[in-house]
């Protein structure tokens, strides 16, 4: 996969609230779902930057739909969106949308999945990175052995990302023959329940000869988890990202290895502040912290690249001191686990 990196001339914008609040801009969130634990912080943080410059927050669920997106869109801007920030459920089928918003000068902001159009900035996790963490902790538990690749939805970039990454760190081990991966399968709509029934046909086919599994978010890692625990497998290598609260509560308990953090706080704030410099006028590249990034198809756009943080037991005090969940909830049910559960 191409990456190319170039640090844009950003120069750094000052909206103060005073200035933004007086125009009022409207923001126009659109949400591919709510089955994720995580996207309702995310919705949180980009309400609480909205609130912080007095500018109106409005926004539309797809459930899952991408026909019902392109429809949520319109109606979002029919509503007066200044600017709009989408979390794309097929990042093919969203280009009439991003075309739309292009022809009513609204800028759009492609939240956490990529849209591949150069009139939308790309604000995201470095999820190639997010991969390589992943594939890391895996091997790190699991040097040796069978390996099953349970990947995200086929519709969404950031898949593709996590397993290149994923690849990236695996290929050494592959070329040396400690490893092998059996099988590998996309998880339509990143839904644990398909994430589930795939794992569960692969450890039919492989006749229960897994070692480990790199799964792909948090939601795919608990429908393998899930599987695993059916077989009495519970314990083997699992990977996932998201630190949502039962994944961490698994890692705490021993049932999933590693759950790549990328805070979601920081994600929502940087979208809704991102969103108001852009309704206010701002060029892309003004953008602070921008860079000029070449996707794998070949289109040049702006980004903004957050930084994960790996969660194994290992660190598990980093989410509770950041309080992103409580001691009480991360050490559920766990005896004798890490510290702070022990």
């Amino acid at each position: 996969m191409k990456k190319l990196f170039t640090v844009a001339a950003a120069a750094t914008l000052t909206f103060t609230t005073a200035a933004i609040a007086q125009d009022a801009p409207t923001v126009g969130v659109s949400w591919s779902n709510f089955q994720e634990e995580r996207w309702k912080t995310d919705e949180t943080a980009i309400r609480e930057a909205l609130d912080a410059a007095g500018a109106s927050y409005i926004s539309s669920d797809a459930q899952s739909s991408a026909s019902k997106q392109l429809s949520d869109i319109e109606s979002l801007i029919a509503q007066g969106a200044d600017a709009l920030i989408i979390l794309a459920q097929d990042a093919d089928a969203i280009g009439p949308a991003v075309q739309r918003a292009a022809d009513e000068g609204i800028p759009v902001v492609g939240y956490d999945r990529l849209i591949e159009d150069p009139r939308a900035f790309y604000l995201t996790f470095d999820n190639i990175e997010v991969g390589r963490m992943q594939a890391r902790a895996v091997l790190e538990e699991a040097p040796t052995g069978n390996y099953v690749m349970i990947k995200g939805s086929p519709t969404d970039p950031n898949a593709d990302f996590l397993r290149a990454g994923q690849g990236e760190v695996l290929e050494e081990a592959i070329a040396a023959g400690d490893i092998t991966i059996v099988a590998e399968a996309y998880t339509d709509g990143w839904l644990p329940a398909n994430a589930q029934r795939n794992m569960e046909q692969i450890l039919t086919a492989q006749n229960n000869e897994v070692d480990a599994v790199v799964a792909s978010n948090d939601g795919t890692a608990g429908g393998a988890v899930a599987a695993l625990t059916a077989q009495g497998m519970e314990g083997i290598p699992v990977s996932g990202q998201d630190a949502d609260h039962a994944a961490l509560n698994r890692v705490a308990g021993g049932t999933q290895t590693v759950s790549v953090w990328k805070d979601s706080r920081d994600l929502g704030r940087a979208a809704g502040e991102i969103a108001l410099q852009l309704a206010q006028g701002a060029d892309l590249s003004e953008i602070e912290d921008s860079v000029e990034w070449e996707s794998p198809g070949g289109t040049t756009l702006q980004a903004r690249f957050l930084e994960p943080i790996p969660v194994t037991r290992d660190n598990l005090e980093v989410v509770v001191d950041a309080g992103w969940i409580s001691q009480e909830a991360l050490c559920q049910g766990v005896e004798d686990g890490p510290a702070p559960c022990n």
